[in-house]
């Protein structure tokens, strides 16, 4: 068995697990019980959905999965909902006070009394695992628990599962829609632990994603809901492999494998097709090359930065349903002779293909429509630089006058480590330009020898 652990942080890791967790139920027909109506083999180990679901003996599936937030209100929201019997009470773990937007809060003061129970619990789910293969850290960069006890636990989980894959999935801080004041100084601190820490982090943003909503569902308004549902297609296509067998299965150690080059360029942008709605989806032909062509497009990002103006280091491509090997290489092909997809002249393939036989399932009543085949892409490009500039510069500007300082102060955090985190973050925004530009270097020197 290859079991992952899923750890939900904060108000959006909880709600994006939410959203994810549904899905997954719905994918292997379990009920919100937790009980799976059409399983015959009660207890069984062999099954390919224990990876994510651990089985009593009564035959009832319950998640191994950790929800953790320093307030309840969100935590009872889960409690109270529509999946209360699916989850084990004692994995759901809230604080008596908030974080308040404060990365030191959720970090050295009030985050520092949770963290223990937290990884107590996670000491038990891993225990119940007969080969863990890792975490899938979920959280916010730019609240104060995401971003805080994020970091925290990562750090803790690096000390005690030194070896085992740690994949974050971080909702970033967006150009333009903001949900509190401080992000940038959340962000830049909470990503200067991500850099140690986590293997691959994955990013997304609420304004690109609404504007996948927007533009491809037609959905005007789109609440939490909507996106976490959204967030759900694209981390079921990237676990696909793991629950259910295909002809070309992709392990979460094999996305870093491929899609690393150098341990600090884990940063990676995500898209998902096809994004349609109900009726759109009966004019749309939706072939393999289409879904393939469209995940490159600069709309279909799920965080807001323009692939054409970065070069791809690498791309996995995780496709889902009726898709057959031929299909995907002419795919290929198609997507290599294009001018707009730049890769690094150091690596030529630059391709990982997964193929999964399971088609994407949709949720009752959601946006997006039924469709036979779906394609993820995970991409390693130096676009992504992009939107850590973006922080960086909106740092500064508050950092230069200290503002806001005092609060983090305040909860025991020093002042050094606000300047060492933007070190950190101007040297990572360096690493992305060298490993970008060193083509450019070589063709000039080219043209010189010959000039000579």
């Amino acid at each position: 068995m290859r079991e992952c652990i899923s750890v939900h942080i904060g108000q959006a890791g909880i709600q994006t697990g939410n959203g994810c967790w549904e899905l997954y139920c719905l994918e292997h027909g379990i009920n919100p019980e937790g009980m799976m109506p059409g399983d015959k083999s009660v207890g069984k180990e062999d099954d390919s959905f224990n990876t994510f679901f651990s089985e009593t003996q009564n035959g009832k599936h319950v998640p191994r999965a950790i929800y953790v937030d320093l307030e309840p209100t969100v935590c009872d929201e889960v409690r109270t909902g529509t999946y209360r019997k699916l989850y084990h009470p004692e994995q759901i773990i809230s604080g008596k006070e908030d974080a308040a937007n404060n990365y030191a809060r959720g970090h050295y003061t009030v985050g520092k009394e949770v963290v223990d129970d937290v990884l107590d619990r996670i000491r038990k789910l891993s225990d119940q695992c007969t080969g863990l293969q890792g975490f899938l850290v979920f959280h916010a960069t730019g609240g104060g628990t995401g971003s805080g006890l994020g970091s925290l636990l990562l750090e803790r989980l690096s000390v005690d599962y030194g070896r085992k894959s740690k994949l974050s999935f971080a909702v970033s801080p967006s150009p333009q829609v903001s949900t509190s004041v401080v992000e940038p100084y959340n962000s830049v601190l909470s990503t200067h632990a991500l850099l140690e820490h986590t293997d691959v982090t994955f990013c997304l943003d609420n304004e690109a994603l609404y504007d996948v909503c927007k533009t491809k569902l037609n959905v005007e308004r789109p609440t939490y809901a909507n996106l976490n549902r959204l967030i759900a297609q694209v981390i079921s296509s990237l676990t696909a492999s793991l629950r259910f067998d295909g002809s070309l299965n992709v392990d979460v150690t094999e996305f870093q494998t491929n899609l690393v080059p150098y341990p600090r360029i884990h940063f990676m942008l995500t898209s998902y097709a096809p994004v349609v709605s109900a009726e759109k989806a009966f004019h749309e032909s939706l072939s393999v090359t289409e879904i393939t062509n469209s995940v490159f497009e600069p709309s279909s990002m799920m965080t807001k930065c323009d692939p054409s103006h970065g070069r791809y280091m690498s791309a996995c491509l995780m496709y889902r349903g009726d898709v057959v090997p031929k299909d995907v290489n002419q795919a290929i092909a198609a997507i290599k002779t294009k001018r707009t997809v730049q890769f690094v002249d150091w690596c030529p393939t630059g391709f990982k293909c997964g193929i999964n036989h399971e088609a994407p399932h949709v949720v009752p009543g959601g946006d997006l429509a039924q469709v036979q085949r779906a394609v993820c892409m995970v991409a390693n490009t130096t676009a992504i630089a992009e939107v850590l500039s973006r922080i960086d510069h909106k740092f500064d500007l508050m950092y230069a006058k200290r503002a806001f300082v005092h609060w983090y102060v305040g909860e025991g955090m020093e002042e050094g480590e606000f300047s060492e985190a933007r070190e950190d973050l101007a040297a990572l925004e360096k690493d992305y330009e060298e490993v970008g530009a060193e083509a450019v270097d070589e063709e000039f020197d080219e043209g010189y020898d010959d000039e000579y």
